[in-house]
């Protein structure tokens, strides 16, 4: 059996490996456009700001390497031109040389990612203009950095690539702004958690120019002039293009595959495409999404590497399956983690599905033990039936493990509900004896049991103000002080029992805290004294940041500047 395989790094070459693993005597040929057949593309971004030193670092197998260890001929600066599946041939350039061939196959594996998103606005090729995909881009980023010494990027688009390289070049002393047209970053997360990210970035001298739209670029002398609508245009030393990725498909479409979703390539389960024979893995490649069922597009290294599994597997005569996946995720944002599994509540109002949420924001371990650190844990799940649909987790320590804990929880089927049993490993170091993913449990139970009943941040203005509801603010005297929502009366929790009487049964009250505990504990005296109580599900601090969020975007000039 012949196998080629078009394209390496995560999807490419990991079949590649299975295949030898499966089959001794497989003939495998592997065709890379560019100049390394398997590196790491979520490093890139890190070599470009100096934490990872060595180029060579990136790459995790060589040609060389390939052939050492599996027999594999992988041929990189091979572009292949054209797929011929009536009589399973590819076409392939040497880059190198020019020469042009046709190579054979008996089964065809298409791994092509995705290719950076290049919209065509005027200026788009200037010099001092970059994308982020392949090792060589990097390599083109870094050498300027190091030869022209830029003092400033704009960088368009705010996924994961950007914040990345945002971050990179911030710790190399470059003034960073990143421009998106979305009103938020991070497109996984929802607003309200979005705002914690967009104030680590800010608190770190990086400007956000959010709901703005690059119409742009122009070259002037020693920069370039990035071009926005309705407002003046940005100069800077570099610009760098992170506005997304598209399916990079021409080759299935020119050979009469079928594509779905973005110019996706359709495949089954068995990642085989319309084509019997020719399978395809990777960015490029149309999806079922975990929790919705739908068609999704998610451009991921883990996904990418089970599939190239799986489609090895059955290349080999195997059964193996994708189930879908679910866009686990996480990310370093200088000292902060984020981190999302699921779907967020967005796109569970566009399924049509009805979703309900708790908020909570725990210590990564024991309080007692030192240096335990806030992380605030979104957890959505689907009113009345209580399935997990996703979480969104945003803090220091800890995050990449509880985000990992709730995204086996979602695969394996348990409900919201079933969170407070997991039996989860605890040592003051490293937990809490109830852990934060228990505890979300816990809060999910006494909203079905109706112990408490909650309101939400984006709520809490909306309240009326004029006598016919009771607001209620919980805390400490010096919290409250230091900031509280218009028109809600103070009484610490400590003393509710004693003031009652000041308050009115006859009316609903809607009770705030510094994160929502100590205003549940609240709302269960007042609701075992006959009030109808209602908690704010993250408390202040989850509503303050969401608002002043919303303020430092609208204080922001064009230039990046504040007002003040």
């Amino acid at each position: 059996m012949k196998v080629v395989i078009v394209g390496g790094v995560a999807g490419g070459a990991t079949a590649a490996a299975r295949i030898r693993r499966l089959d001794e005597n497989a003939e495998v040929v592997v065709f890379e456009r560019s100049g390394y057949v398997s590196y790491a593309n979520c490093g890139l971004p890190y070599y470009i700001g100096g934490v990872i030193e060595d180029p060579a670092e990136l790459t995790l197998q060589t040609p060389e390497s390939f052939w050492r260890r599996f027999r594999i001929d992988m041929r990189v600066r091979h572009e292949v031109t054209a797929v011929h599946p009536e009589r399973k041939t590819v076409s392939v350039r040497n880059l190198g040389t020019g020469e042009e061939f046709e190579e054979s196959y008996d089964k065809l594996l298409l791994s092509p990612g995705a290719k950076p998103m290049q919209p065509p606005l005027p200026g788009v090729g200037l010099d001092r203009l970059f994308t982020l995909r392949t090792v060589e881009d990097t390599l083109a980023i870094r050498n300027f950095v190091e030869r022209e010494h830029p003092k400033s990027v704009v960088l368009a688009g705010g996924g994961f690539i950007s914040l990345e390289t945002a971050e990179n070049l911030r710790e190399l002393g470059l003034d960073v702004t990143i421009v998106q047209r979305p009103k938020q970053l991070m497109n996984p997360f929802d607003p309200e958690m979005a705002a914690f990210i967009h104030a680590k970035l800010r608190e770190h001298g990086i400007k956000l120019l959010l709901g703005r739209s690059v119409e742009g670029f122009e070259s002037v002398p020693g920069a370039v002039q990035v071009l926005l609508k309705d407002e003046a245009p940005l100069a800077a030393d570099m610009v760098v293009l992170a506005i997304g990725v598209t399916p990079d498909t021409r080759l299935a479409k020119e050979a009469g595959l079928a594509l779905g979703a973005k110019n996706s390539i359709v495949v089954n389960d068995r990642m085989e495409t319309s084509v019997p024979g020719i399978y395809a893995v990777g960015d490029a490649v149309q999806v079922k999404h975990f929790v919705t069922g739908e068609n999704a597009l998610v451009s991921l290294a883990g996904p990418a590497n089970k599939q190239g599994r799986i489609a090895a597997d059955n290349i080999c005569g195997g059964d193996s399956r994708f189930t879908g996946t679910q866009g686990s995720s996480v990310i370093k944002v200088f000292d902060m983690t984020a981190a999302a599994t699921g779907i967020n509540e967005r796109t569970a109002k566009a399924a049509g599905i009805n979703c309900d949420k708790v908020y909570l924001s725990p210590a990564s371990h024991a309080g007692y033990y030192p240096g335990g650190r806030v992380m605030t844990v979104k957890v959505l799940f689907e009113a009345g039936t209580y399935r997990l649909l996703g979480a969104q987790i945003v803090g220091y320590e800890g995050v990449d493990k509880r985000i990992d804990v709730l995204a086996t929880a979602i695969r394996a089927g348990l409900t919201a509900l079933e969170l407070k049993e997991l039996d989860l490993a605890y040592a003051p170091p490293y937990s809490s004896a109830k852990d934060p993913v228990n505890m979300a449990g816990f809060m999910i139970e006494n909203l079905a049991e109706g112990t408490v009943k909650q309101f939400h941040w984006d709520q809490a203005d909306f309240l009326p103000r004029d006598g016919s509801v009771t607001l209620l603010d919980v805390r400490t005297p010096q919290e409250y002080g230091n900031g509280h929502m218009e028109g809600f009366y103070h009484i610490p929790v400590d003393e509710l029992r004693e003031r009652l009487k000041e308050l009115d049964r006859t009316k609903p009250i809607y009770v705030v805290c510094q994160s929502g505990l100590r205003s549940y504990i609240a709302c269960r005296i007042l609701a075992q004294s006959g009030f109808d109580c209602y908690n704010l599900s993250g408390g202040y601090r989850l509503y303050e940041s969401a608002v002043l969020d919303r303020a430092a975007a609208e204080r922001t000039f064009p230039c990046g500047m504040d007002r003040t």
